[in-house]
């Protein structure tokens, strides 16, 4: 039987395959520039360099994301992945300032650019070993709920339409002549990095901080909860949070108080397990109250 653990854990095949996109990226966007000289290409190898830290650091964290729950960490260590997607992210946005800076060096001091053609053909194959690596890991991050995957695959996406508008830029210089235009480009791509960078530190930060699950989602446990309730029983006290691929659900359940408690407890488990149902990987926790006593009306709102 796989447990949730191993689940996890295979996802650091896809780890690995973002390391090696990362190497080989790297290598060949940093031949375009020794190639052409040209200040777009060094920020999307200087990216590149990025995405291999971001890749290393998304291995390190989904392996104990993949740990399963101790004595210290009852509820797992799932929300590890938060800190991967924060990291890469702050790493982003540092690497759009260095992009910037080169690209308004050379904006004050153009360089006139070589072998343009060669360099643009070895950074468009580059740029198709990314999306290739991006595809893949954006559908296994979905698949499996794992914001590192879904970090890694944005940033290797904005990699490829950055990579896309500097081979405009050099292209640009080649027919205009104007050495201005690649520095240009250069400083849009900081610009598009520090937008990328900033959601995937944003959506961290959400998650470290137990946002709510998204409507869509809370909408299918209350469509859960509303079938019970049509035959009578009523509930309040809907919480939620997300960590990881994790969710969590709390919910109290107010049935008529002449209930056995094997009643009682035989609704709840229903009750869990079609919320489940409706949503995977999620541990729900429910409360019984009586619909007679007063008292299961005190605690219907957040404490």
């Amino acid at each position: 039987m796989t447990t949730d653990s191993d689940s996890r854990g295979s996802l650091r095949k896809f780890a690995w395959l973002s390391i090696a996109a990362a190497l080989v990226t790297i290598v060949m966007k940093a031949a375009a520039y020794f190639l052409t000289g040209s200040v777009g290409l060094l920020s999307d190898a200087m990216e590149s360099g990025v995405n291999l830290v971001g890749a290393l650091m998304a291995l390190a964290m989904l392996t104990v994301a993949a740990r399963p729950p101790d004595d210290d960490h009852s509820y797992g260590h799932s929300k590890a992945e938060y800190f991967s997607s924060g990291v890469e992210g702050t790493l982003i946005l540092l690497a759009a300032l260095s992009i910037a800076a080169a690209a308004i060096e050379r904006l004050i001091n153009p360089k006139h650019l070589e072998q343009i053609g060669l360099g643009l053909a070895v950074s468009v194959a580059a740029s198709l070993v990314n999306l290739g690596v991006a595809l893949v890991l954006l559908k296994a991050g979905r698949r499996s709920h794992s914001i590192t995957l879904e970090a890694n695959a944005r940033h290797l996406l904005t990699d490829v339409w950055t990579s896309a508008g500097v081979v405009v830029g050099v292209g640009a210089v080649a027919f205009t002549g104007l050495q201005q235009l690649d520095p240009i480009v250069g400083i849009l791509v900081a610009v598009n990095i520090v937008w990328t960078g900033g959601a995937i530190v944003r959506k961290s930060v959400q998650g470290l901080m137990d946002s709510a699950l998204p409507l869509a989602e809370l909408n299918q446990l209350r469509a859960v909860l509303d079938r019970y309730a049509d035959s009578g029983i009523e509930y309040h006290a809907l919480q939620t949070r997300q960590a990881g691929a994790r969710r969590f659900v709390s919910v109290h359940i107010i049935v008529p108080g002449a209930w056995t408690v094997h009643e009682g407890h035989q609704l709840m488990d229903r009750i869990e397990v079609d919320m489940k149902k409706a949503l995977p990987n999620t541990t729900v926790f429910t409360h019984l109250e009586s619909l007679e006593d007063p008292r299961s009306w005190d605690d219907s709102t957040l404490d």
